[in-house]
């Protein structure tokens, strides 16, 4: 446990714990000048607390939302370009095998169910749709709510007109409607359980998806960030230091994480040949794998922000520098 200093201050920190984040919440590694109380809860239940009610003084972040609110101007938090959650995403369209739809081509006109319309993961799939394959964001009938259980909203948008995006009913599951045939598809980083069980005519969009990610990766150089750490405005007023303490930290914790990957003499996690998996990984997206570092991301930020302008999330394109607290822009990662 970490020792705590007199004079530290004490901020809540509300974040999943992964490898990349355990050496900050187990204490190997210290913020200078704080001490860190973990808060643990679901994403989506963080998300929605933050943005709702400013609940935690340091806190993973929906990228989509972070950039929903920058534009709008009324966002309580500062991102650091620390990205907790990163993610491909071909695996994560599922569609009914009975409605014709063997390409992304035939997603128009179709009803998708998603959870939020700014969620990270469906803003970086309707990227790649409109980019790759000629499908815009108004092609679609958006249907939007929870997957397994009814769902509260957890951002308010305001879209445009052109855009079909409604929400389900109060008792409806996106999960139900897919099954009972009332929805063509779904958009979802979790499986449907009528997919899991086999319950209904639904399949990968991407059967072979690992394959399609790769490919992704070699044409655009993406390896779509969905989460960055954010800090309320209000403790970075008063702590003016704290964002690049921060991000050093996070560093320095996700270069533990990477070193434990590449470990070989006692396994730190139970899968056999999971440095051949790392070596093999490196040579396909380089040295470093999970980059942090704004300079690193800027393009990929670049497009994310681009996404939202076109789908209506955000009324301009804003600058990917807007985003981030100014000390952290040029700080590198050390990986």
């Amino acid at each position: 446990m970490r020792e705590r200093k007199v004079g530290d201050i004490k901020l809540t920190l509300a974040c999943m714990e992964t490898d990349r984040t355990r050496p900050i919440l187990d204490g190997r590694v210290r913020v200078p000048g704080c001490e860190l109380v973990p808060v643990h809860a679901d994403p989506q239940d963080i998300f929605r607390r933050a943005l709702q009610e400013q609940a935690f003084d340091v806190s993973e972040l929906s990228m989509g939302s972070h950039i929903t609110t920058t534009a709008r101007g009324d966002n309580k938090y500062i991102a650091l370009p620390v990205f907790l959650s990163r993610s491909f995403r071909h695996s994560c369209i599922y569609v009914r095998s009975d409605r014709g739809i063997a390409t992304p081509a035939d997603l128009k006109g179709r009803r998708i169910g998603i959870a939020d319309y700014q969620q990270t993961a469906v803003l970086w799939l309707r990227g790649m749709l409109h980019d790759q394959y000629g499908v815009a964001a108004s092609d679609v009938r958006w249907r939007t709510g929870g997957m397994e259980a009814p769902a509260p909203v957890r951002l308010a948008l305001d879209l445009p007109a052109h855009l079909d995006v409604q929400r389900i009913g109060p008792i409806d599951t996106l999960n139900g409607l897919l099954a009972k045939g009332e929805i063509d598809a779904i958009m979802s980083p979790n499986p449907p359980s009528c997919y899991v069980k086999k319950a209904a005519p639904v399949e990968r969009l991407f059967p072979d998806y690992q394959k399609a990610e790769i490919a992704y990766f070699e044409q655009t150089g993406f390896f779509p960030i969905m989460h960055a750490l954010t800090i309320r405005k209000d403790v970075v007023a008063a702590n003016p230091q704290l964002p690049l303490e921060m991000f050093r930290a996070f560093v320095q914790a996700k270069a533990i994480a990477m070193a434990e990957l590449n470990q070989s003499g006692v396994l730190k996690f139970a899968l056999p040949w999971l440095v051949c998996h790392y070596a093999e990984t490196r040579r396909i997206m380089g040295p470093n794998i999970w980059a942090y570092g704004f300079r690193e991301n800027r393009d990929e930020i670049a497009a994310m922000t681009r996404y939202a302008h076109q789908d209506g999330l955000a009324a301009r394109i804003v600058d990917p520098a807007e985003l981030f607290h100014p000390t952290t822009l040029d700080a590198a990662d050390m990986a």
